[in-house]
């Protein structure tokens, strides 16, 4: 059985001896603070008496629990040299037979892998342990160079910050753009890095407003409903294309094309869902122009036409 994403609402968190307390408790920040109604029913699921990081955590449920939940999340695990415990990986190998999607944050990529649900399939985990995982499961396509992968109902992300891009995108999938920006603005966080965005930034990313981009991309957002290209982009901030595109690589991990890309299709998300603009008034709101390219973008981007996602969302606010 696959469930569908507007019936998705019981997050369970597996946690077992060994998982890193800070992917734990962001998930628990993330998906156990509402931010619309309805939201998710978080469930702590594990043994006993478990030990995380510095803490030691009663959970409400056991890992049999994980079988009957929508979606999984399993935080990173701390002793990647051992392997992970046997009932931990039958147990999320459990709950996706059952239908569950299924999501590693950093480490706990080696429990999804171990549960053989990354075989054939493309996934990450913290840079400095993808060589590992790629070693130790071969049939895993190991991309070291992105924040997260989605594989639809199995997910993995990057460490640290990388966990908390993807239980945001989780929550823009299940609630849309304008909740998921809601969410981002209570904990502090940018609403969207793109997934496919560089995990290792060779340069620190300056304090804003101390940084070549600091007035451009202002502008930009105040503008997306002009047909700007790479070449407005750079003449706005006095530097040549290549200049600026070393520069856009080095803060955000992407091109400036792919960049302005995302802002508009962000753009249009927050107007699909809270306008009753047509599809070729958002068009040009956004700066695709027509109908038909804001389609094919947002189709190849989304994963969905407009109109669908337009029916998803309104249907589930009024639900």
């Amino acid at each position: 059985m696959t469930r569908t994403i507007p019936d998705m609402h019981t997050i369970a968190l597996a946690v077992t001896d060994g998982m890193l307390h800070f992917e734990l408790s962001l998930a628990f920040e993330v998906f156990g603070s509402p931010v619309t109604d309805p939201w998710y029913d978080v469930a702590v699921c594990g043994p006993d008496a478990v030990g995380v990081g510095l803490f030691r955590l009663a959970p409400d449920h056991g890992l049999d629990r994980l079988a009957g939940a929508d979606t999984v999340i399993v935080p990173g695990w701390a002793d990647i040299d051992v392997d992970p415990p046997a009932g931990l990986v039958d147990a999320v190998r459990a709950a996706h037979d059952a239908g569950a999607r299924v999501a590693s944050l950093c480490t706990g990529a080696f429990v999804l892998a171990a549960a053989g649900l990354l075989d054939g399939k493309r996934a990450t985990t913290h840079w400095a342990h993808t060589g590992e995982l790629a070693a130790r499961h071969p049939r895993v396509e190991v991309d070291p160079d992105v924040l997260y992968v989605d594989n639809g109902s199995v997910l993995t992300s990057a460490g640290k910050a990388a966990a908390m891009d993807l239980c945001l995108h989780l929550v823009r999938l299940d609630h849309g753009a304008s909740v998921a920006n809601t969410a981002a603005r209570r904990l502090v966080v940018p609403p969207h890095r793109d997934g496919g965005q560089a995990q290792f930034v060779a340069t620190p990313v300056p304090a804003p407003g101390d940084h070549p981009l600091a007035d451009l991309l202002p502008w930009v957002m105040e503008r997306l409903d002009h047909p700007l290209t790479v070449e407005d982009l750079a003449r706005r901030a006095r530097m040549s294309s290549r200049h600026l595109g070393r520069h856009f690589r080095s803060m955000t991990g992407t091109t400036p094309l792919r960049w302005l890309l995302t802002q508009r299709i962000r753009h249009a998300q927050e107007l699909l869902e809270t306008t009753d603009d047509s599809v070729e008034t958002i068009a040009a709101a956004t700066g695709m122009g027509t109908a038909t390219t804001l389609r094919r973008h947002f189709n190849r981007t989304v994963g969905v036409p407009p109109d669908t996602y337009r029916r998803t969302f309104r249907a589930r606010g009024n639900g």
